[in-house]
């Protein structure tokens, strides 16, 4: 039987090696790395199973198709509960053996292929960082929702990692190993963003030459990420409602119902409460959405991270740690404002890596309009103490400047400050400030 599989796949192609006693293979196997493994279930030293076993122990992924007689299928079932790929009956023909060989080697290049798109995934939208009592308080929510299947609203500034944290609760699911689909509800005009979310049927439109799945059926029993939610068509709003109420939606053009069993996750840098009051997002999908609510701090709020990403992303972009950075330039980085957030510091630091010519990042290596963020913060501050301001007139300058640049939210200001808004409060009475 070896000799003639040998002969037979060696024409076909593929490097084969034999063995013709269990315990032979498994070393065989352990030494060589196979791309799959043929076992006959019955050989003199160990059956097949407990080589199978053996098999699955140091290459859980690996194919085996099972040889078996007639009277040992049951046999063969068990192995396939074991993690045999698939299982073939003797007496059989060439051929049938060569389909089957074919599928799983097919079957084994599309799982390694989802194997790297997750770790592709996992490296486009990156991970949490950070031991800020503020991350701190994210990484515990996320924690807490993951293993629910409610629907998730994150909130926050651009680029303070809303899709991570989003990725991180689908990582954390017991949805894990199925699809996470991302869709950007504010890159694609309104027709389109129907099209993209549930899909069409042939003709439906100018262009809709094919029956398309929407990215809501592609992601059944996964994730979908609805990224920039607050900038959805009201139209297209009405139809997500109803997805959310019912779990089934039809392509556009079609009279089907499509059931679906899709874990929702919103993301948005607007405020959701004002686009409602102005009459640009609905409140019934707003309740839908903010079930559960996680708010990703801007970077300026927890400066004590910012060291941990600049390594993290050191390791990212020069993982052979070709260059450090000095203590001198970690000193500007934590200067600085960063009204770009996590994004723009990921790309001052690429940057830096790609213009530093020496073995250490320095200051003069950054942007020259983070530098002279800088340099302006600093002397606006030392103006004011030069013009004679007491602290208290100091504090209550800083007070109005931040809600000015905060439209008078004294929520906004209040994180802006890094303090409570009851303190907040506070200084507003006790400098008499009025609104």
């Amino acid at each position: 039987m070896c000799w003639a599989l040998e002969s037979a796949l060696s024409q076909e192609g593929y490097q084969v090696t034999t063995a013709t006693r269990g315990l032979q293979g498994i070393d065989l196997a352990k030494e060589t790395d196979p791309s799959m493994v043929i076992l006959d279930l019955k050989m003199p030293d160990i059956d097949g199973i407990e080589v199978l076993k053996e098999l699955k122990k140091f290459n859980p992924n690996i194919p085996v198709i099972m040889i078996t007689a007639h009277g040992t299928i049951d046999t063969a079932i068990e192995a396939m509960k074991i993690g045999a790929t698939d299982y073939i009956t003797k007496p059989f023909k060439l051929e049938e053996i060569k389909v089957q060989i074919k599928q799983a080697l097919h079957l084994s290049d599309l799982e390694d292929q989802v194997n790297f798109l997750r770790q592709e995934l996992g490296e486009r939208y990156g991970k949490i960082v950070g031991q800020s009592e503020a991350m701190k308080e994210v990484t515990l929510l996320i924690q807490q929702v993951a293993k629910t299947g409610t629907t998730v609203l994150i909130t926050g500034e651009s680029g303070t990692g809303k899709e991570v944290a989003a990725l991180e609760i689908h990582k954390a699911s017991n949805r894990a190993d199925k699809p996470f689909v991302a869709v950007n509800c504010a890159a694609l005009p309104e027709q389109l963003l129907e099209s993209e979310l549930f899909g069409h049927e042939k003709g439906a439109f100018t262009g809709a030459t094919s029956k398309k799945k929407g990215r809501f059926e592609l992601a059944d029993k996964g994730t979908i990420l609805l990224d920039e939610s607050g900038e959805m068509p009201l139209s297209m709003q009405v139809k997500l409602l109803r997805v959310l109420q019912e779990r089934c939606f039809e392509r556009v053009g079609g009279t089907e119902t499509i059931h679906v069993d899709v874990r929702v996750i919103a993301t948005t840098n607007i405020d959701l409460i004002k686009a409602i009051s102005n009459g640009s997002f609905r409140e019934d999908l707003y309740y839908r959405l903010n079930v559960m609510h996680i708010s990703m701090p801007p970077l300026r709020l927890r400066k004590e991270d910012i060291p941990l990403l600049v390594n993290h992303f050191l390791d990212k972009f020069d993982p052979s740690h070709n260059k450090k950075i000095s203590s001198e330039a970690m000193k500007t980085l934590t200067r600085y404002n960063w009204p770009g957030n996590i994004r723009e510091l990921q790309n001052v630091i690429e940057r830096a890596l790609i213009v530093c010519q020496s073995a250490e990042i320095q200051p003069t290596h950054f942007p020259k309009e983070l530098l002279n963020s800088i340099e302006e913060t600093t002397t606006s501050a030392l103006n004011l103490s030069e013009s004679g301001f007491s602290l208290q007139e100091l504090e209550k300058h800083l007070i109005i400047k931040a809600l000015e640049n905060n439209n008078n939210n004294q929520t906004k200001a209040a994180k802006y400050l890094g303090i409570t808004r009851p303190t907040l409060l506070y200084r507003l009475q006790k400098y008499g400030v009025k609104l």
